[in-house]
């Protein structure tokens, strides 16, 4: 066996899949011995009736209702240590993470923190710094997604931006793994169409950077290439229509495959959208949106094999320019801008966010590699809409 084919693989929890499945949350805090939990939420969500909801729920249940919703579309440290503060006065034994990616990204890494002794910066997805943690001092979670995009859900990990540095950061340890995630596809039957658009591009990033990464993977690579499938046929319908329960459950699994398939990879589309994202604030899947063309067109050379294969699989011509010319119709129908310009981002950053995208911890998984003359060229080419 050769040495590239030698790699680490994990999968994810138990999941809780289907409509009306968030009745479960009591039980489910019981049976995980949480008896205190505290959600974790954004500010939009904590004053929507479904979260109130389940508030109530857990109130009936004797599990109190404390809320936590002090995050900002891009979780801050200071977000984090605010929720830590919250968890610690209530005494609090186990977070509800409810949400998108920052709500989830956001309770996850409070619970994980709630017993830790060391910096937040200390446990960065770099080596084995995970290992500096104390497992007994990490809190159960509970994860219940409410946006089909992030796949946060299923992960062991939370993207957290430094504000001194204006860097996003991974936070990384096993134990952050959810204990259970609930997928409810009525919970995200309210998303807006903008937001629907952003994270189910978000999916498809996650799926297709994984697909394309030349890591060892075969299990999630097989995944990934299912999602892309489920992406196809079903973010343009739940886009169109927010109450295609079906569409909606299909993107949830498309989401959560993605997250799965990761582990194999990402690459440039996250690399050169992480700096836009921790500098302007941007959505993420929207920020992926928007680079995806012009990193296929990047990495053709390693990838056109690949990406004929996956066309076919998918029910397009099998040829790179099929492929390529769906994600450019796929971007148009979602009201997704074609280049960096149109999205508002200006090129003033260009070689700060050029010397930041290469750092990126995603940016070894591009099947080209990625430095700081090609970042540059590839942030021009987005702005210009050169392809």
């Amino acid at each position: 066996m050769t040495t590239s084919h030698s790699a680490n693989w994990n999968y994810p929890t138990a999941i809780r899949f289907g409509a009306g499945k968030i009745s479960e949350l009591p039980k489910l805090c019981k049976n995980n011995g949480i008896m205190r939990p505290l959600l974790v939420t954004d500010p939009f969500l904590a004053t929507q009736p479904m979260t109130l909801a389940v508030l109530d729920a857990l109130q009936a249940a004797g599990l109190g209702r404390a809320m936590f919703s002090e995050i900002k579309p891009n979780p801050v440290e200071s977000n984090i240590y605010a929720g830590l503060e919250v968890m610690r006065a209530g005494k609090h034994d186990g977070v509800i993470a409810f949400g998108g990616g920052s709500g989830l990204d956001a309770g996850k890494v409070i619970a994980f923190m709630a017993g830790q002794t060391r910096p937040m910066w200390d446990f960065e997805d770099i080596g084995d710094w995970w290992t500096r943690a104390d497992p007994k001092g990490i809190a159960p979670v509970i994860a219940v997604p409410t946006t089909a995009g992030t796949g946060s859900e299923v992960g062991r990990a939370g993207v957290i931006t430094q504000e001194a540095t204006h860097t996003k950061k991974v936070i990384f340890h096993p134990g952050m793994m959810p204990k259970v995630t609930i997928c409810d596809p009525e919970l995200t039957v309210g998303m807006p169409p903008k937001i629907t658009a952003g994270t189910g591009m978000d999916a498809l990033a996650h799926c297709l950077e994984a697909y394309c990464s030349p890591f060892y993977h075969p299990m999630g690579e097989g995944i990934a290439v299912e999602g892309i499938r489920l992406v196809k046929e079903n973010l343009v319908r739940a886009f169109k229509d927010g109450t295609d329960i079906e569409a909606r459950a299909n993107m949830m699994s498309a989401a959560a495959m993605g997250a799965t398939a990761f582990q194999k990879g990402l690459g440039a589309i996250h690399a050169l959208s992480h700096p836009v994202g921790a500098l302007y604030d941007t959505h993420h899947g929207m920020t992926n949106a928007v680079f995806m063309p012009y990193v296929l067109q990047f990495n053709r050379a390693a990838i056109e094999a690949k990406i004929v294969r996956l066309a076919a699989y998918i029910g397009l011509a099998p040829t790179f320019e099929a492929f390529m010319a769906w994600i450019i119709d796929l971007r148009k129908q979602l009201g997704v801008p074609h280049t960096l310009k149109d999205f508002g981002v200006d090129n003033t950053k260009f070689e700060l966010m050029s010397a930041m995208a290469p750092e990126d911890p995603t940016a070894g998984g591009n099947p080209v590699p990625l430095d700081v003359k090609s970042a540059h060229a590839l942030y021009e080419a987005t702005y210009s809409g050169k392809l």
